[in-house]
């Protein structure tokens, strides 16, 4: 099989030559035919000319230098549309995921399913973040209704016939995970030896991994909407025996219910669940505006390695 290996590169200038220099120890055992995508993510270091210089020594090198940072999921995106060949691996740019752990993902696909996921035998990022990441997979595999999120990760093969799922797809919340379930279930996972960052320090933290999750969720799924539904119509029954118990108090006891701390209480919790349920209208109202405005998932500055007459995409 012809294999298209796709990375997304961000802050990578040190790791980079041993990066390809793995990868061409092992890609040329597993197809006559393959190519290397490094998708520069608007690095702010020298990552893009470390590309360019070896694209002189590779020549299955591809680069794509993208006009700013997009994110991880966006550049990888981009190296997924100019993939040529017919199955496609991604994988981070730090080394984590060794390059000789590719063959068990391909072995793993030839069974016959569309999608491999490489799953870390242990994690290497740290107790706290990594059971942070596995609660945030979980949160958003249950919101997506998509089962295997949670033990979903970047290193993961498939098929490039995939692509046509989400070949029409244009906005800049993008997760790959989601796009692959658009085109198939036929999912598989093999455990995968995970190595510490080759160099420097990871580009990933919690924030980002907050942020992508709520995007993923407001843009993928409608269930903040039903759980802003829920809570109206549980206050709403809150509110009936509430008003109930002001009645009761009245008709039995012959006087109405004292207090200012009792009435002010009762506005603040209504108050809060309007305001709550009016701020996820907005980030719905949010996610389509920004897909009205057609704002690609992102936009490419230039390439290096690819045959001059080769047509290159800009997403």
């Amino acid at each position: 099989m012809k294999i298209s290996v796709v990375i997304p590169v961000y802050r990578s200038e040190e790791i980079l030559p041993a990066l390809l220099a793995r990868l061409n120890t092992v890609l040329p055992q597993l197809s006559p035919e393959y190519e290397v995508i490094l998708v520069n993510d608007g690095s702010p270091d020298r990552s893009w000319e470390v590309i360019c210089e070896q694209a002189q020594t590779y020549a299955w090198l591809r680069g794509i230098n993208l006009m700013r940072n997009y994110g991880q999921h966006n550049a990888l995106l981009a190296g997924i549309h100019a993939a040529q060949y017919e199955v496609i691996v991604t994988m981070d740019d730090d080394l984590q995921h060794p390059p000789e752990e590719i063959p068990k993902l391909l072995e793993e696909l030839q069974k016959g399913c569309d999608v491999v996921y490489g799953v870390p035998a242990a994690e290497t990022h740290g107790f706290l973040r990594d059971v942070f990441s596995r609660f945030m997979k979980w949160l958003m595999g249950a919101a997506l209704g998509i089962p295997h999120i949670p033990r979903s990760g970047a290193f993961r093969a498939f098929r490039s016939s995939l692509r046509e799922a989400f070949r029409d797809y244009r906005s800049q919340f993008v997760s790959i995970d989601v796009l692959l379930s658009w085109g198939t279930n036929r999912f598989s996972f093999v455990t995968v030896r995970h190595e510490p960052r080759y160099a420097g320090q990871s580009n990933y933290n919690f924030r980002k991994l907050v942020r992508h999750t709520f995007n993923m969720i407001t843009g993928f799924s409608i269930l903040p909407l039903r759980l802003a539904s829920l809570m109206g119509f549980a206050f709403t029954i809150f509110g009936f025996f509430v008003l109930l118990y002001v009645l009761v108090r009245f008709f039995v006891e012959g006087s109405p219910v004292q207090g200012f701390p009792f009435l002010a209480s009762i506005v603040a919790i209504f108050s809060g669940v309007q305001l709550f349920a009016l701020g996820i209208f907005g980030e719905y109202l949010a996610r389509m505006y920004f897909r009205l405005m057609g704002r690609p998932p992102s936009v490419t500055r230039e390439t290096v390695g690819w045959p001059t007459s080769a047509k290159q995409s800009d997403d």
